[in-house]
């Protein structure tokens, strides 16, 4: 169903989305895959991919948009029969909202949007990786040239560019699938049936300065409850990410609340290589939620526009590299994790492997001890019955 896209072709940005959601089978859902649903004709203006993630007792409905800002939407209803319904004059039209909806409407439980709006390039003349005055002008995404989806199996890859670049092209991949698991690549995030995972690759991208640094503009969009706390979690477990100790959460919770509805998560490190490794690995850094204007995502997202009436909207920044760290002309090539998903996020714990070295590093030095307790007091008893008593 789906042509596989090269993901380095001339040059772009990649963007790997999964989604793995919630059911009663906690490990599975089936998966259909549509694009541009109810549709006779192919949109002029870019494609809606639709996908059905379908439990016991539930339906997960994720679908990526090109029209305007890529976005990626993903709605939690109660029900395993719920459908999407787009009226498509009013979809293309700009000024038109509510054009699709999610059917029965009293089956969702849960919805929320990311965003992807812009791309920021500053010039880190005295590499102090604080972004400055020194900004170019921003890349708007939703100003991009999109080209049609390029589906294959549960992978769907979307590429466009900027009328200013030349070899460097901008590309976003969407990967479904109807399980849990862990990335095969660093930095091998492990995703739950809950979850979705986006992996965004800048390459050959044409750098506006010789110390050029990017980063990444987010807008988290819903209705009562978009993501809006920001939380960094530590670990003493790097096996799978080799180095990297900490873990950043973007949560949506009701009031404040300890308990989750929605959530991005990833690891602060980006990679410079296309196979990324330990050596090529670079930190990133993520600014503060702020709020955003709702009425301005929805004119720069059509699938907003479609599906919300009166959005609450959240962005931040993630940037990517530190102080002293090379810039992205070393390789004109930038890569970042993210996991998005609806209820608690996936926590990694301790490996058997971690286990085994824990125990053996912990446990010999407690062995020791108690043999050596163990052969003093028997040495000194042994002593003791040698003595002669004195009259």
């Amino acid at each position: 169903m789906m042509a596989t896209g090269n993901t380095r072709s001339g040059g772009f940005l990649v963007l790997c989305a999964v989604i793995v959601t919630c059911s009663a089978d906690p490990g599975h859902r089936q998966l259909f895959i549509q694009v541009n649903p109810g549709s006779n004709s192919t949109p002029p203006l870019g494609d809606l991919l639709h996908v059905r993630a379908v439990g016991d007792n539930d339906t997960l409905h994720f679908l990526f948009c090109s029209q305007g800002a890529p976005t990626l939407l993903f709605v939690h209803t109660n029900s395993s029969s719920s459908n999407v319904q787009v009226n498509w004059t009013q979809f293309l039209a700009p000024n038109t909202s509510g054009s699709l909806k999610v059917e029965p409407e009293s089956s969702v439980l849960y919805s929320s949007a990311i965003v992807f709006s812009r791309l920021l390039e500053y010039d880190d003349v005295n590499n102090t990786a604080e972004p400055t005055s020194e900004f170019f002008p921003p890349y708007d995404l939703q100003n991009f040239t999109w080209n049609r989806l390029n589906l294959s199996g549960h992978t769907a890859l979307l590429c466009g560019a900027d009328a200013s670049f030349t070899n460097g092209s901008l590309c976003l991949q969407l990967s479904v699938f109807d399980s849990e698991g862990r990335s095969q690549s660093l930095p091998h995030l492990l995703h739950s049936v809950n979850s979705s995972q986006l992996e965004l690759r800048l390459d050959g991208v044409p750098a506006r300065a010789a110390q050029s640094r990017f980063l990444l503009e987010l807008q988290a969009v819903g209705g009562d409850y978009p993501l809006s706390r920001m939380e960094v979690h530590e670990s003493i477990d790097d096996e799978y990410t080799p180095s990297i100790f900490k873990v950043s959460r973007w949560v949506s919770s009701v009031n404040g609340s300890s308990d989750v509805l929605g959530f991005a998560q990833w690891k602060p490190v980006a990679y410079r290589h296309d196979c990324p490794a330990l050596e090529d690995a670079t930190p990133c850094r993520h600014s503060a939620p702020r709020a955003q204007s709702g009425a301005a995502v929805m004119a720069a997202s059509g699938l907003i526009r479609g599906f919300f009436s009166d959005p609450e909207s959240v962005a931040l920044n993630v940037s990517f590299g530190l102080a002293g760290e090379p810039f992205y002309n070393s390789t004109h090539f930038l890569s970042w994790t993210l996991l998005v998903g609806v209820g608690s996020p996936p926590v990694d714990f301790f490996s058997p492997l971690v286990v085994a070295i824990m125990a053996v590093g912990l446990g010999t030095p407690l062995i020791l001890i108690l043999v050596g307790g163990v052969w003093v007091c028997v040495h000194k008893r042994r002593a003791a019955a040698s003595y002669e008593p004195i009259n």
